[in-house]
């Protein structure tokens, strides 16, 4: 157990970054509550399961080719190991390329697919045990939920993805933890991380594959800060709250609520809260596809509609609404999952929105965009976004009746959770979806489950079978 290293008289005081480590890194794996566990070994399925969904897609078979030499640890689905760097890239974009990866309600960001690829690249490399790579994953997912409420929303209107740029501080922690790095050398891994941070925005204008990319890229980062670190170099104790830190390179003229990285750390546990996504697309628009399936099993036809008329949260419009000729008609399948409209519509015609609905030729589905086309919004200043994230449509029928359908929260967020069943089927659909035999995926599934138990990662390898 790491003992807490309290300055001696007339020392600097303790950075933020000391003193967050130091009431989170005193903690063991036993002393973790049951539901952090339980969440982070739900978050190492379902990652896995993502990844397994992506593997024969175009952006993988890329990111896969673009790795120079082989190594010790899995690309999840792929059959040729890599060395631990680039294993975190491929499982970190395998995980978030097809959206379909966790989320954290109130302070919006992915968590796992920046934090488990890097846990996973160090525990296999370095022979850990099942047991030392949970208990990174489960710190530095807490990490990534506490740090993105330090300056919520602040790094996104400055143009930068939080996902890439928060992404590395966590893998770093993640990463660190795995490795034991004493108390000094996950400060210096910390502040390291700080400057391999990156992730701008461009990518919502055509929807471009860098977005998959971030995550990848952060727990590489993450992985690579720990490293370092354990090898001597050292970074800026004070990369959070410096006159040249973190936050004000990445949410500058934000007032930085630091208080989230010094009160209740290991005590209350912000990872426990993170949501698990039912559809494939961006997490404000589920509670809006919820309410177009209810209005498909109403008994309405597309052909009834005249127009549906949408409140939203101001913080949703730049991402998921404009420009909205744009977002009425997207150039690609990826970049209809960020489209509220074509995510409303194919919705309502599928009563689904998994990885089949955001194909290219759907994005080009003419009774989808036709109903798209037809979809609006009005901002309403009350909305609660981003503490919690629901849905409402106003329906205006050709016969002149209004319907009006709410949704009051999103499905597999807190207010109402998957179930780990649920999760499993998921598991196992984005298994199939992405080719991979069913003996195989229950082999995987073993693994993840029994994580805490195993001596070491070696079972990892069934992923690349």
């Amino acid at each position: 157990m790491m003992a807490t290293n309290i300055p001696a008289a007339g020392a600097a005081a303790a950075s933020v970054t000391e003193t967050f480590l130091d009431q989170l890194m005193v903690r063991e794996l036993a002393d973790l509550p049951s539901k952090a566990r339980e969440v982070a070994v739900n978050d190492l399925f379902d990652m896995a399961g993502n990844c397994l969904s992506a593997r024969q897609t175009d952006y993988m078979r890329a990111l896969v080719g673009s790795c120079e030499d082989t190594g010790s640890c899995s690309a999840i689905g792929h059959p040729v190991p890599l060395r631990a760097a680039d294993a975190a890239v491929v499982n970190g974009t395998g995980t978030h390329g097809e959206d379909f990866d966790d989320t954290l309600e109130g302070a919006p960001i992915r968590v796992g697919a920046m934090v488990i690829p890097a846990a996973l690249a160090a525990g296999e490399r370095f022979g850990r045990s099942g047991a030392d790579t949970l208990r990174g994953i489960i710190f530095g997912l807490e990490a990534i939920c506490r740090l993105n409420h330090v300056a919520p929303g602040a790094i996104h209107k400055a143009g930068f993805h939080p996902v890439g740029v928060i992404g590395a501080l966590g893998a770093a922690v993640a990463a660190g933890t795995v490795l034991r790095l004493t108390r000094p050398q996950m400060v210096d891994a910390i502040g390291i991380a700080g400057s391999l941070s990156s992730g701008i925005l461009e990518y919502l204008t055509d929807g471009a594959w860098t977005k998959r990319l971030h995550p990848g890229w952060a727990a590489q980062s993450g992985l690579r800060a720990a490293l370092l670190a354990c090898a001597g170099y050292n970074g800026p104790r004070t990369v959070l709250e410096g006159p040249h830190g973190f936050f004000r390179a990445f949410a500058h003229g934000a007032t930085p609520r630091f208080e989230y990285l010094r009160d209740g750390v290991g005590e209350k546990w912000l990872m426990v809260d993170i949501a698990f996504k039912p559809y494939a697309c961006g997490t404000m628009i589920h509670p809006y596809i919820d309410c177009m399936i209810r209005l498909a099993q109403s008994g309405i036809a597309a052909d009834d509609i005249a127009s549906i008329l949408c409140e939203t949260g101001e913080g949703l419009v730049d991402r998921l609404w404009e420009p909205l000729a744009a977002k009425h008609r997207p150039p690609s399948g990826y970049a209809a999952k960020f489209s509220m409209p074509f995510c409303m519509a194919v919705g309502f015609f599928d009563q689904a929105a998994g990885l089949e609905q955001f194909t290219d030729a759907k994005a080009r589905e003419h009774r989808t965009l036709d109903l798209a086309r037809r979809i609006t919004y009005v901002i309403d200043p009350d909305n609660e976004y981003p503490v919690n994230y629901s849905g409402h449509i106003k329906v205006t029928l050709t016969d002149g009746r209004i319907i009006e359908l709410r949704q009051p929260h999103m499905r597999g967020g807190r207010c109402e959770p998957l179930s780990r069943d649920e999760l499993i089927r998921k598991y196992h659909d984005n298994a199939q979806y992405g080719g991979w035999q069913r003996p195989d995926a229950e082999r995987l599934l073993d693994f993840c489950l029994a994580i805490e138990r195993r001596a070491d990662l070696a079972g990892l390898n069934c992923a690349r079978i």
